[in-house]
């Protein structure tokens, strides 16, 4: 749910169609391969006309206790929640409860603007209310438990970054929001909601609201890897609530996003709504696009897990990739299984990354920053291992690519030290800055 500064959006790019022999073996040695070399933990399912044809689990899902991950093991899934509170609220229209073009006004009278914010723009982050999840001092609070007084007058503080329905801007925000207006229409929890409206109709008997202690065994601990993997602390599920408290399975979601495309959840004319996208933005779905073909879904991360789900409806294809730890890039797992499911070849990654001894990282310790850069950038190490941490934001583990070049491949990162001029350039989506040590 937390953006990481240095996160970007993952895309899916691959061309091709379904084929019916997928090479398991060889994705199974893919990640395999991941878990031997500390790159990623979790599990992914896919499915074709509603049958599974991949699964796998990988990984642990405790490692204190050295539980290996299973098909049942349950994940926190961040935002992927707000496509399951966008059903609960199409419901909500297709019940005669709520329109699209109804202003927030009558729920929220404090908030900036809220006489010309829409409904429509909460659910395509169009409001322009300032997601309270972007608070320099959100990591310092997210463990603790917050009222909805608490949040409210956040969210309230947090004021309007632009004009509604100008442009479009992700906000967490927005969809908090949207729960408290479930809640206040029907008078009832969303945790009764989201069991009424999808979790009972669909028996998806391993989703929920989580709670900030597991509920249960099968729910997964997450991890980050600075070195090694060290647990992650756990967000207050009083905090994200519709925008990103949901825990399920990759199963679970197959069987969540097929169905809302085969018309069991809401009408026909709410699904064209939720999937009308503008500017990028659906009603708590994105569209990714492939040469000849296109899904809709959504992507998740909370803590210390990442997730992905989509459906390609020309397909009949679902997928679901829910993470406790990573220290990979997430799209390329996703592009690897995808690239199976199309009959599309993929490479097995190799890891033979050039280390450096703990002396000769001294020279990048330090804190970066710039007048023109929004945040500074520690550097730190622990033992021969590089860290870097934006402020306000989760630490990354560095790997090593050559010379004085650094990389966190997770968000395609990339960091040039200048020892001598105690400068460094990061490198992020082709936009270069350069930071210069303090």
């Amino acid at each position: 749910m937390k953006k990481i500064i240095l996160l970007l959006v993952s895309v899916f790019t691959i061309q091709g169609v379904f084929s019916q022999d997928i090479d398991t073996a060889k994705l199974d040695r893919f990640f395999d391969v991941l878990v031997e070399n500390d790159k990623a933990m979790g599990s992914v399912a896919v499915s074709k006309n509603g049958q599974i044809i991949y699964q796998r689990a990988f990984g642990y899902a405790d490692l204190d206790a050295k539980k290996t991950a299973s098909l049942e093991t349950r994940y926190r899934v961040g935002s992927i929640s707000k496509t399951f509170t966008s059903v609960l609220i199409f419901k909500a229209i297709d019940e005669g409860k709520l329109s699209l073009d109804q202003k927030i006004e009558k729920f929220f009278p404090e908030i900036k603007n809220a006489s010309n914010i829409t409904l429509s723009q909460l659910l395509n982050h169009r409001s322009g209310i300032f997601s309270f999840t972007n608070r320099p001092d959100y990591l310092s609070w997210n463990t603790e438990l917050k009222t909805r007084e608490e949040l409210y007058q956040m969210i309230v503080n947090g004021g309007s970054l632009f004009a509604p329905d100008s442009k479009a801007e992700y906000s967490n925000s927005n969809y908090v929001l949207l729960t408290w207006i479930l809640e206040d229409v029907y008078r009832e929890s969303y945790r009764e909601l989201l069991n009424k409206g999808i979790i009972q109709p669909l028996g998806l008997g391993n989703t929920y609201v989580g709670n900030k202690a597991k509920e249960d065994p099968k729910e997964a601990s997450s991890y980050k890897y600075l070195g090694k993997w060290e647990r992650e602390s756990v967000t207050d599920m009083s905090i994200p609530l519709g925008a990103g408290a949901v825990v399920s399975t990759p199963e679970d979601l197959t069987i969540f996003i097929r169905s809302l495309f085969e018309g069991k959840l809401i009408s026909p004319e709410s699904l064209k709504d939720m999937t009308s996208i503008v500017d990028n933005f659906g009603r708590g779905l994105f569209k990714y696009p492939f040469f000849e073909a296109y899904a809709f879904g959504h992507d998740g991360g909370i803590d210390g897990f990442r997730s992905s789900f989509s459906f390609f409806p020309e397909e009949g294809i679902a997928y679901a990739l829910t993470l406790n730890g990573l220290n990979f890039d997430a799209n390329q797992i996703s592009i690897a299984v995808l690239s199976a499911v199309f009959g599309k070849e993929f490479e097995i990654p190799a890891f033979n990354i050039p280390s450096l001894s703990s002396e000769e990282l001294d020279q990048y310790v330090g804190i970066y920053g710039s007048p023109s850069f929004p945040i500074e950038i520690t550097i730190r190490k622990v033992n021969s291992t590089l860290i870097g941490q934006g402020t306000g934001q989760p630490e990354f583990i560095l790997d090593h690519k050559n010379d004085h070049v650094f990389v966190f491949n997770p968000a395609g990162l990339s960091l040039e030290f200048f020892p001598e001029s105690k400068e460094m350039i990061l490198n992020q989506g082709g936009m270069k800055f350069t930071l210069t040590k303090k």
